[in-house]
């Protein structure tokens, strides 16, 4: 992996350290390229010409995920956005009262939200399973928990606030024998490391385009293993989910794209596809190797400095490390690194409820490197924390 070639690749490295790709990742020249040419493409020709004509791109970009995360192409639908497509599987689940939902304290709080609302309005149990004594959802208590009245099992891979890599292969394996639906939310872990739905098992996985994969923002996908199609019932239906049958009925459309709806943005579209794109050619164990190796310099070197508290939990941690300033708001410290010219954000309490009503330490400050991070920069950010006040400086 070309560092320097991809930096030179990479806009937004030559003014700015950029630690919030837990947010946003910084968008490739070349992906910047293609969904330029393609806003130029439908102002010249009209937007329905320029869809047609790209048609074969379009194609590529749902062969490119389903290579991304070890599926098929037609198991694969595109969304504007993560949330849409978590709804569009959650959704297409039906709930009586008395049926079960498990899932774990890093569940993502637009899941949590959701849950909720399915139990007010459908009289469904929420279950939270324990985390075991690294912090990570306990296995051995999700499969004592699995009864004949658990219709679900929501996990989120990777929390969003905080380094933790959920077990999803031993969840998978529980779940495949149980014989219940698994919703995994891969947002912040597809494009940061190797996600494969075949080994981990899961029925359903959504993702975003904005964060690892280094795509634009108002684009995400989910996947669909085939068998899992007879089991749901989308909850929106038009003209790029079903065929109308003359008559007075209709039927759905084959695979994954009975959850999409017709229009969409087609430069997103395929500024996703190169994003994919580069990330295949790269390699996402390349990829995933350096990340998770940044995550750890840069954990190790926050946890050195006194009055900083690291609060990332898991066997297994990843390119996401959140922290604690003595004596300083997450969002003051957040707010003195940007004056600095460094991009992080903080942790929300909302954000992750269970977690929050677990440890209580959100907000915390979130940094999230990704392989086009340079040691430098992490030097960079480190040294900008220990300058904070209260760290034996006066900083401003």
């Amino acid at each position: 992996m070309d560092i320097e070639a991809l930096r030179r690749d990479t806009p937004g490295v030559a003014h700015r350290v950029h630690l919030n790709n837990a947010g946003a990742g910084l968008l490739s020249r070349h992906t910047l390229r293609t969904m330029t040419a393609h806003l130029e493409l439908e102002a010249e020709i009209g937007g329905y010409e320029a869809a047609e004509r790209e048609r074969d791109r379009i194609d590529r970009t749902y062969a490119d995920i389903a290579e991304l995360v070890g599926g098929r192409p037609a198991e694969t639908a595109l969304f504007d956005n993560s949330t849409h497509a978590w709804n569009a599987a959650f959704y297409s689940l039906s709930f009586r009262p008395g049926d079960r939902i498990l899932t774990g304290r890093a569940e993502y709080g637009s899941n949590v939200l959701a849950y909720l609302q399915t139990a007010r309005r459908a009289g469904a149990e929420i279950v939270v399973v324990p985390d075991d004594a690294d912090g990570q959802l306990d296995t051995a208590a999700l499969a004592g928990l699995i009864d004949e009245r658990t219709r679900l099992v929501g996990v989120s891979h990777v929390p969003t606030g905080g380094g933790l890599i959920n077990p999803a292969a031993a969840i998978g394996r529980i779940t495949r024998a149980a014989g219940v639906p698994f919703l995994l939310d891969a947002t912040q872990s597809v494009g940061q490391f190797p996600v494969d739905v075949r080994e981990i098992g899961c029925d359903m996985l959504t993702a975003t385009g904005r964060k690892f994969l280094r795509g634009p923002r108002g684009i995400g996908f989910l996947w669909v293993r085939p068998e899992m199609l007879e089991r749901l019932d989308p909850f929106v239906t038009e003209i790029a989910a079903a065929t109308w049958d003359g008559g007075r009925g209709f039927s759905w459309h084959d695979g994954a794209r009975r959850f999409e709806t017709w229009e969409k943005n087609y430069a997103a579209v395929l500024g996703l596809g190169a994003a994919v794109r580069q990330a295949l050619d790269l390699g996402l164990t390349a990829i995933g190797d350096r990340a998770l190796a940044l995550g750890a310099a840069l954990r190790s070197r926050l946890a050195g400095l006194p009055g900083v508290t690291v609060h990332d939990q898991g066997e297994h941690r990843c390119a996401i490390v959140t922290a604690k300033v003595d004596g300083v708001p997450a969002a003051e410290v957040a707010a003195a690194l940007a004056r600095h010219g460094i991009n992080v954000s903080t942790t929300s309490p909302g954000h992750t409820p269970f977690d929050t009503e677990d440890r209580g330490v959100h907000p915390l400050v979130r940094l999230s490197p990704h392989y086009y991070t340079t040691e430098a920069e992490l030097d960079r950010a480190v040294e900008a924390i220990a300058g904070l006040p209260g760290q034996g400086h006066a900083w401003t």
